[in-house]
């Protein structure tokens, strides 16, 4: 009876798909027009590659959706490119395209991930005939998956994780579940209880490797940029709330007006997870009363400044130098959290509301050494940066013990590697057997 509903709710899926794909030129023309995809490229939405597939030796295909998976799988990629293995990098968003071009253009060819319908599969899948397909975190895509079992591609997700969102989503339709992931040849979890929930939907074969994130450096940053805001800036008291979404603005700026009196000087520095909200949030603090300067304008805070709106992609390193104390958002008015280990690999105390189930062990991890703090609302999180702004000890301790916290959880991409060697290692070998095998050049 499960076999028949998930055959037939499989069926449906692509039959929508079929059904809808005549409908994909408007449907990427409106998200170009909302910047969100890129123009230029935009035929490789629909399966077109735009760059020959390399002729010499196997080809491994690996997906990351957007900016933090492709950093935590940035690692892995080199390590298998080094052995000769060809890489195409699949990406859906425009900044992870970028972040591919500017960081493993050396060793992957970057393409968009074509959209979840069987035509555009067929046509990526047809051209770059990967022999092995590599996908990041909680990316599942039924028909990408069904096709690359229909093709007997080995497929495995790595750094794996399951919200509590998404378990629940999944374990009401179990035989959906178990119909998707028996297409999987192995799972490497982040963490026991991502791997467990892997088991119960279906999964066969599952490893807990650790969180790959804990592997990679702290985000770079321009140190002239740094130098110049750390000279402007001088010893002001500062603090910082970073990807923050709606409604956690106007809580950093009730938390500023609470404290404003007691840290006098103090600086605000305010990050969105969604930089395109500047202008709102730019005019929401300014009805507050605020004092702003706009990075993305190239304004320099001065000794007026209430509030520095951090609205620029790519600078988080920046932000997080310029503060020992982060507030990390999508945690009071949001859900889900953001990844705490950027700022604790960066010494910074972590603060954060309770909403944090997507990061769930990393926290759990801060929180039992100390490195982080969990916060209620605007009133707490306006009280433990206060007791840390006036206690700079207690404040050096959470800094180090957020830092010796990450030295703990490396050790993912060893593991990882480990995981993989099943199905890079005939890759490796049959580049091997090639060489030795390459007729000698005539005298």
């Amino acid at each position: 009876m499960s076999d028949a509903l998930a055959r037939t709710a499989l069926a449906a899926y692509r039959l929508a798909g079929s059904l809808a794909y005549p409908m994909l030129g408007p449907y990427v023309g409106y998200r170009i027009s909302r910047g969100k995809e890129d123009p230029t490229r935009r035929r490789e939405r629909y399966g077109y590659a735009s760059i020959e597939r390399p002729d010499n030796g196997p080809l491994l295909w690996m997906h990351a959706a957007s900016v933090g998976e492709s950093a935590a799988v940035a690692p892995l990629v080199r390590e298998i490119a080094a052995h000769g293995i060809n890489v195409v990098m699949t990406t859906g968003t425009m900044t992870s395209a970028h972040f591919v071009h500017d960081n493993l253009a050396d060793c992957a060819i970057h393409q968009y991930v074509p959209l979840d319908m069987k035509p555009t599969l067929a046509r990526f899948l047809d051209h770059w005939r990967p022999d092995v397909a590599i996908v990041a975190e909680s990316e599942i895509w039924p028909m990408t998956m069904l096709e690359l079992g229909r093709r007997r591609i080995p497929q495995v997700l790595v750094n794996a994780r399951l919200s509590d969102r998404s378990f629940k989503r999944w374990k009401s339709a179990p035989w959906l579940a178990e119909a998707l992931l028996e297409n999987l040849a192995h799972v490497v979890a982040q963490s026991d209880v991502d791997g467990e929930r892997f088991r119960l939907l279906g999964a066969r074969a599952v490893t807990v490797a650790g969180n790959l994130k804990a592997d990679v450096g702290p985000p770079s940053s321009s140190e002239q940029a740094l130098a110049e805001l750390q000279w402007v800036l001088g010893h002001r008291p500062r603090w910082a709330a970073l990807s923050t979404h709606l409604g956690e603005e106007a809580l950093a700026g009730d938390v500023h007006r609470a404290l404003a009196q007691r840290h006098p000087g103090l600086l605000t520095i305010i990050v969105p997870r969604h930089v395109d909200r500047g202008d709102e949030i730019e005019q929401a603090l300014l009805d507050q009363g605020f004092n702003v300067a706009r990075r993305s304008r190239g304004e320099q805070p001065d000794e007026a400044t209430d509030i520095l709106l951090g609205d620029t992609m790519g600078e988080m390193g920046l932000y997080l130098r310029l503060t020992d104390i982060a507030f990390l958002g999508k945690s009071i008015t949001g859900q889900g959290g953001q990844n705490p280990l950027e700022a604790a690999m960066l010494g910074t105390a972590v603060l954060s509301g309770r909403y944090v189930q997507n990061f769930r062990d990393a926290y759990q991890r801060l929180l039992k050494n100390g490195g982080a703090r969990i916060v209620r609302d605007g009133e707490s999180l306006a009280s433990h940066v206060d007791q840390l702004l006036r206690e700079p000890e207690r404040l050096a301790d959470m800094a180090a013990a957020a830092a010796a916290t990450v030295e703990e959880m490396r050790g993912a991409l060893p593991r990882t590697l480990q995981a993989l060697h099943p199905f890079l290692h005939p890759l490796k070998l049959s580049i091997s057997l090639a060489r030795r095998c390459r007729p000698a050049m005539p005298r």
